[in-house]
């Protein structure tokens, strides 16, 4: 049985490669997300992306991968970090285990950002690496799945 991974991008990542280039550089999301895939499909696994800018929606997203069978999740939920109790327990309530992912180091951000709602039940927390921080997870999530 293929391994099944979701990748769940949240608000704004949308904009990847024209939003802050300086912070986020020019990389697009569907470039995020082909990468993602092909990583995935290099091990053996299958991976599907979704990107809202809705917080429901995620959270939707995040039930409905319980039913499809989804064994884990890398989420960059974006602004969502800081002030969605919401998603948190949508995470908590499947139970699939799950890796935080930001593309700037949070820590060095405004104090607002220094919070997240997910990271004390995430597996892992990756920051400030850029996209690749999203390479990293994938990697991380196939080697301990």
């Amino acid at each position: 049985m293929a391994k099944n991974i979701l990748l769940i991008n949240g608000p704004n990542l949308n904009l990847l490669g024209t939003r802050e280039p300086e912070k986020y550089g020019s990389t697009t999301l569907q470039d995020v997300e082909t990468a993602a895939i092909k990583q995935a499909a290099v091990a053996g696994a299958e991976l599907s992306t979704f990107q809202s800018n809705y917080e429901g929606a995620i959270i939707d997203r995040i039930h409905n991968a319980k039913k499809e069978g989804i064994q884990a999740i890398v989420i960059n939920p974006g602004a969502y970090t800081h002030t969605s109790v919401a998603i948190r327990d949508a995470l908590a309530g499947v139970a699939i285990p799950f890796v935080e992912v930001h593309i700037t180091n949070i820590h060095q951000r405004e104090a607002f950002r220094h919070f997240s709602y997910l990271s004390d039940i995430a597996k892992a927390v990756l920051c400030g690496f850029g996209v690749e921080g999203y390479q990293m997870a994938v990697g991380y999530t196939l080697a301990n799945m």
